[in-house]
């Protein structure tokens, strides 16, 4: 049954859709998607486009926006717009703590979440679109991760595309997970040094609070474990717009007079809980390096944990034990975030069978997107901390007919920084009027 109703500027409407979990075995078991349909007030949709939103992750649902808020305003202007929750996530069948245990064991957990990739949340979308679009193509808007779906998208089913767009996620065709986060570290370095720049008080500010963390690591509410490697991980602020500031910020606060010498503020835990949590996004931790697979052979084997040992100068240990500034990480995901996540304990040894499990397929087919014939821009940010910009201008340039806008304007959110202005360009850059 589809529900409607109005908030300001927007008339929604509600989706759901079954499709198999496995699409190469159509007639086995089912899951269910949710998508929210959005339509400028006054307009009538039957009348206008569809444009298709895939949201960064992996493991996020749709964002739940209010009104005409980022790029929508652009978008509502022509476009009637779907924001899918990808499979697993938001409203869609969910795969967390909770569910997955109704799989079976470890072992079940992980064959089902094989399931979850690009591949799979593409061949949902051409499953959907008929019955929205009566066949008619659609055009699609990438949102980091999402522009990776969007790159598949574009090798294995064309002919459903009237347009792509790729905002901070025009993937490597070919790197492995261990290439994708050799490159990645360096730019975590690069972001940290740059955010002391900006704030020097803040070295002495994180060294304090990684010595406190190395001696007695913190319980957080909910039963989280704040470990110095946990803290370091806070650096995934700095890939956004606003995200130095929101660190300085919470660095400043950090520290509480007691009866017991300093302590680790409530606010300042409860605040990195809220962000350290993965308990409303289990996916983004579970798949985020199978999100890099693609050699049938060899495993991801906790890549960024084993380049991470290649980068001494991450190691809170032997920063501490000299003078140096404390590095902090990014999009990185570790088998110790399986021990001090209690939304992500339970879920350990699927993480690692899925860390082991080989015969993974290429989720890119670079013959075709050679003779793309699709119409397709992306944003890609100059120094993107998430996606390895020399990554994405090489797949650029291995897609026929891709245009890019390259700008420092931006950090990796720019599609909802910026409002409509970058939804705006890369819809001028497919209609050659920029």
């Amino acid at each position: 049954m589809e529900h409607r109703y109005r908030q300001p500027g927007t008339v929604l409407t509600d989706h759901r859709f079954t499709v198999p979990l496995d699409h190469a075995r159509p007639d086995g078991e089912q899951i269910e998607l949710y998508a929210r349909e959005v339509v400028g007030a006054g307009q009538d949709p039957d009348g206008l486009p569809w444009l298709l939103y895939l949201e960064g992750g992996p493991g996020f649902g749709a964002r739940r926006f209010i009104g005409r808020q980022a790029w929508l305003e652009r978008a509502l202007t022509e476009y009637r717009v779907l924001l899918l929750d990808q499979r697993g996530t938001g409203r869609s069948t969910p795969a967390d703590r909770q569910t997955l245990p109704l799989r079976g064991g470890p072992a079940e957990q992980a064959a089902y979440l094989a399931h979850f990739r690009a591949d799979s949340i593409v061949r949902d979308a051409e499953a959907i679109r008929p019955a929205l679009t009566g066949g008619a193509p659609w055009t699609v808007l990438g949102q980091s991760f999402g522009g990776f779906c969007t790159t598949r998208y574009l090798g294995a089913a064309p002919e459903g595309l009237t347009a792509a767009l790729v905002t901070g996620g025009l993937p490597s065709l070919t790197a492995t997970a261990e290439e994708v986060y050799a490159a990645a570290y360096p730019r975590m370095e690069r972001k940290t040094l740059a955010h002391y720049a900006r704030y020097p008080m803040d070295v002495e500010r994180a060294r304090r609070i990684a010595a406190h963390l190395a001696e007695r690591p913190a319980e957080l509410p909910g039963g989280h474990r704040l470990t110095v490697e946990g803290f370091q991980s806070l650096g995934i602020l700095l890939g956004s717009g606003d995200g130095s500031h929101q660190l300085h910020y919470l660095l400043e606060d950090a520290f509480v007079p007691t009866p017991a010498g300093p302590a680790l503020s409530d606010g300042f835990l409860e605040e990195v809980r809220s962000l350290l949590s993965f308990a409303g996004h289990p996916l983004y931790a579970l798949l985020h390096e199978a999100i890099y697979a693609q050699d049938p052979v060899a495993p991801t084997g906790w890549a960024a944990d084993r380049v991470r040992a290649r980068h001494p100068r991450f190691d809170a240990a032997g920063t501490l034990a000299g003078e140096e500034p404390l590095l902090f990480t990014a999009e990185s995901i570790h088998p110790w975030h399986f021990t001090t996540d209690p939304a992500l304990a339970p879920l350990r040894e699927a993480a690692g069978l899925l860390a082991a499990r080989t015969g993974w397929e290429p989720l890119y087919d670079p013959a075709r997107l050679a003779a793309n014939e699709v119409p397709v821009a992306a944003a890609v940010y100059h120094d993107d901390l998430y996606v390895d910009t020399a990554h994405s201008l090489e797949t650029a340039r291995a897609i026929r007919g891709l245009r890019t806008w390259v700008t420092d304007e931006f950090e990796h959110d720019g599609v909802r920084a910026g409002g409509p202005r970058v939804l705006d360009r890369l819809l001028a850059l497919v209609r050659d009027r920029a």
